[in-house]
């Protein structure tokens, strides 16, 4: 069985390298090297990751993500690529892939999709599914406490998630679930998805969720 997280680690690693450190990336404002810092944080060192999530500790966050962003580039994409150390939670046995990824790839993506030029790449399959899994729980999370209207997400072949409950109009986004799951973390690109909904919703969910 594939582990999708380590495969996505070192696409990753290899985009950020060939990217060099200036590059732009879809992480608004971030170089490649303030990105590359921020994922050797959130494994080397929990105490400041959880100010991610946590609005009272973002000052310490990026306090010690400067500290990071100081060192060569070279030496945090060697302490990316090597994996968590031994006594972080995502060392665990299964940690890594549950929690890394859609985390790698759709930073993976930040990267690829940076500048101007990209195009669209096939999935593999298995991440596909893998990404299609994880889809509802991270939407949820992502893109259902941030959206004004009802939401669905649907693949082409008709499946489908239900983001949110909330009454009034829907808008029903379609793609490939590599391009939902950069849609829930504000990534999407419009030649990627189908929208459909009122012209209003649409307009409404675009001010919170954008998307190109």
């Amino acid at each position: 069985m594939s582990n999708f997280a380590r495969v996505e680690r070192q696409r990753l690693t290899e985009l950020l390298r060939t990217a060099g450190p200036d590059a732009p990336t879809l992480c608004t404002g971030w170089t490649t090297h303030d990105l590359a810092a921020h994922l050797v944080l959130r494994e080397h060192r929990m105490d400041a990751a959880a100010g991610i999530r946590l609005p009272l500790l973002t000052r310490w966050t990026a306090r010690v993500q400067e500290g990071y962003r100081a060192r060569p580039y070279e030496e945090l994409l060697r302490l990316f690529r090597t994996g968590p150390p031994v006594l972080s939670p995502f060392a665990l046995p299964g940690a890594d892939e549950a929690a890394n990824t859609v985390e790698y790839f759709v930073h993976a993506e930040d990267v690829r999709r940076g500048g101007d030029a990209w195009q669209p790449e096939p999935l593999d399959p298995g991440l596909a599914e893998g990404l299609w899994r994880r889809l509802p729980m991270l939407a949820r999370l992502e893109a259902g406490r941030k959206s004004p209207v009802r939401l669905v997400l649907r693949r082409p072949d008709g499946r489908s998630v239900t983001v949110n409950r909330r009454t009034g109009p829907t808008v029903e986004i379609t793609g490939e679930p590599g391009e939902l799951v950069l849609f829930a973390f504000g990534r999407g690109a419009r030649a990627q998805l189908a929208v459909s909904g009122p012209e209003d919703a649409v307009e409404a969910l675009r001010v919170v969720l954008p998307f190109e």
